[in-house]
């Protein structure tokens, strides 16, 4: 019941890499897409996903066309504080791909404009508080589909 986490044009090594070894604890399909913010050699990277990296199921897409083109058959959800719906309504599918974007930016907002039905959030409850850390809200919607998947 792998799940696949998505990210688009990451731009902070240490939350790849510890997204890295959550895909591998979870058993988790790990998605980057280019353009990245740093090299993959980064240590940074390699430090936040120890000797975890090698053993990754690990794709890499040159841009968002690429990722969508290659996976337009797949079930997909979107993660962005935009989102009207909250990640726990999330109606989770082995297989399922799940979309976070960048950590400046979030998605693209082609991307969250044409998929509305299918954007997610994690809710926030103070108002002191834009956005989680990507690592952080990616451990929350996998692990919550984990659960949901049991």
């Amino acid at each position: 019941m792998p799940l696949n986490i998505v990210l688009i044009e990451p731009e902070i090594p240490n939350n790849t890499g510890n997204i890295g070894r959550l895909a591998l604890a979870s058993g988790s399909n790990l998605h980057l897409v280019k353009p990245f913010g740093f090299e993959i050699t980064d240590a940074r990277l390699k430090r936040a996903g120890l000797d975890y990296w090698q053993h990754l199921n690990l794709h890499y897409y040159d841009n968002i066309e690429d990722f969508l083109s290659k996976n337009k058959d797949a079930e997909m959800v979107f993660l962005s504080s935009h989102g009207i719906q909250n990640h726990w309504d999330i109606a989770f599918q082995d297989n399922m791909f799940l979309v976070f974007g960048k950590e400046s930016a979030g998605l693209p907002k082609a991307i969250t404009e044409n998929n509305k039905d299918k954007l997610f959030k994690i809710p926030l409850y103070s108002e002191h508080v834009r956005s989680l850390n990507l690592a952080n809200a990616v451990s929350i919607v996998v692990y919550e589909g984990l659960r949901s998947l049991q």
